[in-house]
């Protein structure tokens, strides 16, 4: 029997650090992504997405999800502390996970960014046709949400400035409205209009679940503050109070505002709504007039929400491109510190999938949002797991109190991420899974690339000081924080 060494994984915590830019925002604007992010137009379209699962069985599964949503959020602040910089999801999986971890999680992040905005446009459609295209025609559906794809992927691409401008202006004139709903809204309220407690013809359980898939989508986005916590001024502070304060604000203006539509428009006239708050609000005021400003309003949410999700699908990418288990394109920035590349292969891919569902799925915008949520709830779990193996392994460092109540609310991440996972439906798991896999032959891809087997340390890329792109080089980015050289591992060989 001998006794060898041999070196593991070089600890590459840092590799994505926080001070990555040169133009970054505040926590206003931070919040504002995430509210920004959170809140477009899935919310608008909730109640008739929600309406086959009955009213009660919809709010109990939104009140259980806004739960899970919190306790994701809080997981998400802590994480960014003990490991920071833009990425969030993948930054947190690779530190504990390694190589592959990350890369699977980006992978789905970045599915479930363009997906999600594929989603949102679906939904935005539904509001713009109140005004347009009012025959519902598909070609003309498809042309309003490529029109709704692009412009925020054209403001994303005119800079940092732009893009911060446009989320707070557009944050405002969707939040205040939703805040109406959830207030004034609750007046015109009549017990008749809700319909059965539970209208799925299935036990409460699984309705119940059905329901919480769905209404998980209006919370994709919690974590974007994390994804750009490198455009993030004085990080450490402001995307954990980014992340919970935006999480909570949503919260409050869904589970009221969902609740005023519930009992202003009959269930029956919910099932085949296109546009429910205009609807809810149509019935609260007579006439069309109202509704058509909710759907001004909706309009407005949805461009703010894609904004957002548009830098997003190019931020995940960026942050594992540094760290060579991206392609290399994803990582190039233009002189306004934009990566343009990932911007126009997010919003192109969004665009296809958008095509494809008008055609090949039955409920356009929910079976898009199952896609998505099945997808999103990944990362999800990942970053919860992340954090619980950090607890399990390090967690002599921190007092029993807070050992104990870190490792419930990591408990809890966890499983209402597997919970979500499970009501997904079927036709969401085949499309989710056989997207998620097309992943494994990418990294192989990469690995290659590299000529590499297994895990190793990244070099992030150099880019020569003269080039657009330097501010990606590690010189650029201050001084590496030191690592303390680890204890190589024994193996012991027979």
């Amino acid at each position: 029997m001998a006794t060898t060494q041999s070196t593991g994984p070089a600890d590459t915590a840092g590799t994505t650090r926080g001070k990555e830019f040169v133009n970054r925002f505040g926590l206003p604007t931070a919040t504002a992504l995430v509210i920004g992010s959170i809140i477009g137009t899935g919310v608008f379209a909730l109640p008739s997405a929600l309406a086959p699962y009955g009213p009660g069985s919809s709010l109990v599964a939104f009140g259980l999800v806004t739960i899970g949503a919190l306790a994701l959020a809080i997981v998400f602040g802590w994480l960014n502390k003990r490991v920071p910089g833009s990425g969030g999801p993948y930054l947190y999986a690779r530190d504990a996970f390694g190589d592959f971890g990350g890369f699977i999680t980006s992978w789905s992040y970045w599915l479930t960014a363009w997906i999600g905005n594929a989603a949102i446009a679906v939904a935005w459609v539904g509001y713009v046709e109140v005004f347009v295209n009012k025959g519902g025609n598909k070609w003309g559906a498809v042309a309003i949400a490529l029109v709704g794809l692009w412009i925020p992927a054209i403001i994303n691409i005119s800079g940092v400035r732009n893009l911060a401008g446009f989320q707070n202006i557009t944050v405002v004139l969707k939040f205040v409205p939703l805040v109406f709903m959830g207030t004034i809204g609750l007046l015109f309220i009549h017990a008749h209009n809700f319909g059965p407690f539970n209208a799925s013809g299935t036990s409460l359980g699984s309705a119940v679940s059905a329901a919480a898939a769905i209404a998980l989508f209006s919370y994709l986005g919690l974590e974007v503050a994390s994804v750009a916590a490198g455009r993030v001024r004085n990080p450490m502070r402001n995307v954990t109070r980014a992340t919970v304060f935006g999480t909570l604000g949503c919260a409050f203006v869904y589970m009221l505002g969902t609740l005023a539509v519930f009992g202003t428009v009959s269930h029956a006239a919910l099932l085949n709504s296109t546009a429910p708050f205009s609807d809810s609000v149509n019935a609260m005021f007579g006439g069309v007039w109202a509704g058509k400003l909710m759907a001004i309003v909706a309009i407005i949410s949805g461009i703010g929400c894609l904004n957002g999700w548009t830098l997003i699908c190019a931020e995940m990418p960026m942050a594992a491109a540094r760290d060579r288990l991206f392609p290399t394109q994803f990582a190039k920035l233009n002189r306004r510190e934009i990566p343009v590349f990932g911007i126009v292969v997010g919003a192109s891919a969004a665009s296809l999938l958008t095509i494809f569902s008008y055609w090949h799925f039955q409920k356009v915008f929910t079976d898009v949002v199952l896609l998505s949520v099945l997808t999103a709830v990944i990362p999800y779990l990942y970053s919860a797991a992340a954090h619980l193996y950090w607890l399990l392994v390090k967690g002599r460092a921190v007092s029993w109190p807070h050992l104990v109540r870190d490792s419930i609310v990591s408990l809890l991440a966890l499983g209402f991420s597997f919970w979500a996972l499970a009501g997904t439906g079927y036709q969401a798991v085949y499309f989710g899974v056989f997207a998620f896999f097309l992943g494994v032959p990418v990294y192989i891809w990469m690995k290659v690339q590299r000529g590499e087997y297994g895990e190793s340390p990244v070099t992030p890329i150099e880019y020569p000081a003269d080039s657009p792109y330097s501010l990606l080089s590690p010189s650029s980015l201050g001084e590496a924080p030191t690592v303390p050289a680890a204890v190589p591992p024994t193996r012991t060989v027979l």
